[in-house]
Order: C-alpha cells, then structure tokens, then sequence
C-alpha cells in the first residue's frame, strides 16, 4: 500500500456515497417506474418487458466480466485504477438513462417498433454504459482502504447514498408523474420523460463529485505477465470452486429478487391497490428513516458480532415481517406502511452491510488464487445483481400477467377487478417474504466468511502485503 496517501477518512466517505447516489439516479429510477412506464404509458405487455429484461442479463454474462477484466489488467493511473472509468462514462450512462422514456414514442411507433425500441436502448444503457461505471465504482472500495471498518463505512455509505436516491425519486416522482383523472391515478407520459432527463442530470453531478473526493489507496503490485496466466477461462474456473464467491451470488440473486419485486410492486399496489400516490411517496419516507436507523446500528453490530451474523438476523425479520403483511392484508394503507417501514429496517441493516461482504470475497479470492482481481470478482458479483434485477422484473411482469393485469385501463378508463388487485397484494408481500427468508439460510449455511474466518484473511493478506511492499 502506497504510503504518501491522505489517511482514509470523510472526504472518502462522502465521495463514495455519491458514487452510488449517481448511479441510482439510473438504476432505481428504472426499477421503480420502467415496467410502469412501458405498460402504462407505451402499452406493451407486462410480460414482454420482463422477457427483454431477462435477455438483457445474458448480454451482461459477457460485458460485466469483460468489463473487470478491463479494470484487471488497467494500467494504475495517478488517480488510480478504478477511479478514471468514473469520470470517463458519467454522460453516457446518464444519456442512455434518459433515452429509455421517450414518452413521444408512444404515438408514433408501432407495438413491435416499442419492443425494439426498449430491448436497444435498454441494452445499451444496462449491458454496457452502466456495467462500465458501476464495475470501476464497486471495485473501487477494496481499493480505498483495506481495512475492513473501512470498508463498512464505505458499504453503509454507499447504501445511504442509494437510499437518498431513491427516496428523491420515491417521493418526488409519483407526486409529478400521476395525475388523478375521474378516481383514477394515472401516470402521464410526458412528465416520465422530463424526470428522467432531471435524474439523468444529477446523477453527472454526483458522479463528478465522487470523483473528486474518492482516493484510491491499495494498489497491488501486478506482475506484466500475471493476467496472461490466468485467462478469463481460468478466472471462472476459479470462480466455480470459489464457495465464498458462488455463495454471494446466490444470495445477492435471491436477495433482488425479494427487494426490487417490493419496489417493482410499489408502483401497482399503491395507485392500484390502495389507489394513493400520496401513500406511495410517504411509503418511501419510511423506508430512508428506516435506512437512516439502519446505518446508525449496522456498523457497531457488525464490528460485535460479524457481517455475516448480523446479515441472517435482519433478513429473518425483514421475512417475517413481510408475512405478517401477507396474512394480516390490511383495509387501511397507513397500517400496511407501517409495517413495510419494519421491513424496510431489517432489509436496511442487511444493505448496510452487503456492499462490505463482496469486499470480504475479494481478499478471500486473493488468498485462494494468489492473485488480486477486484474488478473480475466484482463483476461477477454485479452480474448476480442484475441478473437478480432482471429476475425481479421478469417475475413482476409475468405474475401480473397471470393475474389478468389489464395494461390498457389506464387509457379506457377504468380499475382492475378485484381478483387482479388481490394478485397484486399477494406478490407486493408474499415473494419478498420467501426470498429473505431463503437468503438467511444461504448466508448461515452456505456462505463461509463468518466473523472469525474474515479476521483470519484480514491478518494474512496484511503480512503478505508487507512482505511483498504491496
């Protein structure tokens, strides 16, 4: 580790936090209100935009391996490593971002030109203008610090600045996008299109502050020859017999498939269901104040009683939780948020943290395979999540066509039927709840860096660096 560095300290910390402010603004944004938007407003199925959702994650098999084997085998720059790529595709992302919700479309292009339209241009923003930001950014945190308090700062950081995102977006956007026509909310192109072009904006503006304030310590010394003796084939060998690594994927799979179905389903239960956006923007205060108490508990439980611990606890609860609002189904919209605000909690200690395993994976694939590769395991860590993402999103769009969703009543007028509002309470609550209370068990069972075994690498990987001048 270079010693001429500033200390780790705020600047950091900050600077990271904007990292994924910036990026939420694109990725949240498309999680909460893309299927809405191309159901609704462009009038494709649900089913279809979860289909192009799925077959854009088999392109990421591709570019987000690609991608860190790029960052891998990247000359160290003044700046560092990772931390150019982020200056480099902060306007393309956000360009690509905005292109997706061209509300003009709607009326000019026919059913098929739509479908085309949404697979291109959300190939290109997901598969390759985010993969080539997001890859530097989530690799960039081994590199900030090696010290493992670091690092959870760095991940509760991260978290926080996700979850400002995405509280900006969750209040703010369903007060402008809806409008209320008879004693229907209804979401209205145009203003899709005028937010998108406002998140795109800012989140250039994070980008650019994460860059300026983020410094890149840990700078491994990589011999010339070392990445022409493990190939990418060899690299995903290693990874197949890497159980730290598989495991993570496993969990952060199931883990978006619980979170973003909830999130996904805001968008139908609310104005649908409840038929509030009023209730919906308040549903996102609760969720940044439970973030909010999360950061303050995580890092203290974790330094007690290990990130891996304190992970299967708070998912258990967020389970829970969500089947007690599975069998209670509440008249009332207040009781159903206040119960998803104690779910939100559990899932935020979990977010917290999460962000600070893979960092955990990374030093145990070092000592593994003998050589460092953060942004090859790194991005077979994002590809889990976003082939969790697309998962989430092929499952919402294919549920709400079993239940019959209508696409077009919005248009003509009229409510989904009774069955159909019920199906859509029943996936908001009843999937979220499997899938946390499936990832406990693979973060108890499956996974192997418990607290001890990490304080174990942690003390290795220091008297190798040592050694080595590292």
């Amino acid at each position: 580790m270079e010693k001429s560095f500033k200390p780790f300290g705020i600047k950091d910390k900050v600077g990271y936090l904007f990292g994924d402010f910036g990026n939420d603004f694109t990725f949240i944004l498309s999680t909460m209100v893309l299927m809405k938007f191309y159901t609704d407003v462009m009038g494709v199925s649900a089913g279809a935009v979860g289909t192009i959702m799925m077959v854009a994650r088999f392109v990421d098999a591709f570019t987000d391996v690609t991608m860190g084997r790029i960052c891998d085998k990247g000359k160290t720059t003044k700046h560092g490593k990772f931390k150019p790529w982020i200056l480099r595709m902060s306007f393309p992302v956000a360009i690509a971002s905005f292109l997706m919700y061209q509300s003009f479309l709607a009326d000019i292009l026919p059913y098929w030109g739509k479908i085309a339209y949404f697979l291109v241009t959300y190939i290109i923003w997901g598969s390759f203008f985010y993969t080539s930001i997001n890859i530097p950014y989530g690799s960039m945190a081994s590199a900030i610090s090696a010290d493992p308090g670091d690092r959870q700062s760095l991940s509760t950081f991260r978290t926080m600045g996700g979850t400002l995102a995405g509280a900006i977006i969750g209040i703010i956007f369903p007060l402008f996008a809806y409008e209320t026509i008879g004693e229907k909310e209804v979401l209205i192109g145009r203003k899709v299109t005028i937010m998108a072009g406002l998140f795109s904006v800012l989140s250039i503006i994070c980008y650019l502050i994460c860059y300026a304030l983020v410094t890149e310590r840990v700078r491994p010394k990589v011999k010339p020859d070392a990445f022409k003796e493990n190939s990418a084939g060899q690299m995903l060998k290693n990874a197949l017999k890497n159980r730290a690594l598989i495991s993570i994927i496993v969990a952060s799979i199931v883990m978006l498939l619980a979170q973003l179905t909830m999130q996904n389903m805001a968008a139908y239960i609310f104005p649908d269901y409840y038929g509030s956006k009023e209730a919906q923007s308040a549903s996102t205060v609760t969720m940044l104040f439970g973030m909010i108490v999360a950061a303050a508990f995580s890092k203290p439980l974790t330094r007690k009683l290990g990130k891996a611990e304190v992970s299967v606890v708070s998912n258990l609860f967020a389970g829970f939780i969500c089947l007690v609002m599975f069998i209670l189904r509440p008249s009332n919209v207040w009781i159903y948020i206040a119960l998803q605000a104690l779910c939100w909690l559990g899932l935020g200690i979990f977010s917290m943290v999460s962000w600070a395993l893979i960092t955990d994976v990374i030093d145990y694939s070092e000592i593994k395979n003998g050589i460092r590769e953060d942004g090859s395991v790194y991005a077979l860590y994002s590809f889990a999540r976003k082939l969790g993402q697309a998962l989430a999103a092929g499952l919402s769009g294919w549920l709400l066509t079993a239940i019959g969703y209508n696409e077009s009543a919005a248009t003509q007028g009229v409510t989904q039927t009774p069955q159909v509002l019920d199906g859509i309470y029943g996936i908001s609550t009843l999937v979220p709840a499997i899938g946390f209370l499936l990832l406990a068990a693979v973060l108890w069972f499956w996974y192997p860096l418990h607290k001890k075994q990490v304080e174990q690498n942690v003390a290795e990987l220091a008297i190798k660096h040592k050694r080595t001048g590292e």
